[in-house]
């Protein structure tokens, strides 16, 4: 099926400044970005890989690199955060929601380079990411971690999310947060599922 996008969502397009001054553009993803998240999926660790997609992977298929860059901005929304080391756009940073087949839900992932850890970014994006779903009509976010993950299942409580085991998966949390209604959403902007390491799969 060839690619579609709904509405490039350019309202997403923000300049951000971390803890320490740093600045980073954060945008909605673009097809033509799979060179650049090649690049920063190369820069990841067997860790943070494996934190991310909640198993070993060594290099991105074909077919992830499509649905990580060709984004139809309905159904599945993404962010990426971006600066310029060397003159050379590199990406740091990606964040994104994808629906259920109940609307109303979306699974949250997200993923942050290892030395621009620690400096809110994770939290900046995810930020933004829930009130567009908000906004959208999305009432609640779940993700899933390995259950070893411990910093990313402390900040999930501190940041509202509801943690339990999954019935299905030995080793994995379930983590999940329901959203405030549309007339609310400025209720959003200081809230955010803060997570440096990587989660989710989608």
């Amino acid at each position: 099926m060839p690619y579609q996008i709904h509405r490039y969502p350019a309202e997403l397009i923000d300049v951000i400044s971390l803890t320490y001054g740093e600045r980073v553009v954060v945008r909605p993803v673009l097809p033509q970005d799979r060179e650049l998240m090649v690049a920063f999926f190369h820069g990841l660790s067997a860790d943070a890989r494996c934190n991310r997609f909640m198993h070993p992977v060594s290099e991105p298929s074909s077919e992830l690199l499509r649905q990580f860059t060709q984004v139809d901005y309905a159904s599945h929304v993404a962010l990426v955060a971006e600066v310029f080391l060397d003159g050379r756009e590199t990406v740091i940073g990606e964040a994104r929601y994808v629906r259920a087949a109940d609307a109303s839900l979306a699974e949250v992932s997200l993923s942050v380079a290892e030395l621009w850890q620690g400096k809110g970014l994770a939290k900046l994006m995810l930020t933004k990411l829930e009130r567009h779903a908000t906004a959208a009509g999305v009432r609640r976010l779940f993700s899933e971690t390995l259950a070893t993950n411990q910093k990313v299942l402390s900040l999930a409580v501190k940041t509202g999310f509801v943690i339990s085991e999954t019935a299905d998966m030995d080793g994995v949390m379930r983590l999940e947060k329901t959203l405030g209604p549309r007339n609310h959403i400025h209720r959003c902007a200081d809230s955010g599922f803060v997570v440096d390491d990587g989660v989710g799969r989608s």
